[in-house]
């Protein structure tokens, strides 16, 4: 969708959204000044334009067991587009990578990746990221403290 075709109610609904997630039609009309029935029309076309891609639930890393999140730097032996895809196929059968980006530096993958402990993060590193063919080496950052994470998309340069 066209930024331009953003007007400041679609803009009011999405941050409200982003702040509130389990909002109802009721709430959000509330707080952006339109009828149930407008914001309804709203996100159904939000939706169906692709600016609201989907909605889900955050769940609490260390209520489920999910102590050590770490931030992997994967640099491939080669580029070739054998050796891309099929990393780029395992990489989506570990469940412990939350995020996966090509990117651009020094590594070709920036990864992240939650555990339960230290323990399992080399079993994971060692026995499973390490055999992903193609990987040549690994760089890891553990999180010590999530000072900010999953923040609200910046939506004033739509205004």
């Amino acid at each position: 969708m066209p930024t331009a075709l953003l007007d400041p109610y679609d803009l009011a609904l999405l941050a409200a959204l982003q702040a509130d997630g389990r909002s109802t039609h009721q709430q959000l009309a509330e707080r952006v000044h339109l009828s149930p029935s407008q914001v309804g029309r709203r996100l159904a076309r939000l939706e169906t334009d692709g600016v609201i891609t989907g909605y889900r639930v955050n769940l609490s890393l260390p209520a489920l067991g999910l102590g050590v999140m770490v931030f992997i730097s994967v640099k491939l032996a080669h580029h070739g587009d054998t050796i891309i895809e099929r990393f780029g196929e395992e990489i989506m059968l570990l469940e412990e990578v939350q995020e996966c980006y090509a990117v651009a530096g020094e590594a070709d993958y920036l990864i992240r990746v939650v555990v339960q402990d230290l323990p399992m993060l080399a079993d994971f590193t060692m026995k499973r990221l390490m055999r992903v063919p193609g990987v040549e080496s690994i760089r890891s950052n553990i999180v010590l403290t999530p000072l900010k994470k999953e923040g609200p998309l910046p939506l004033a340069h739509l205004r």
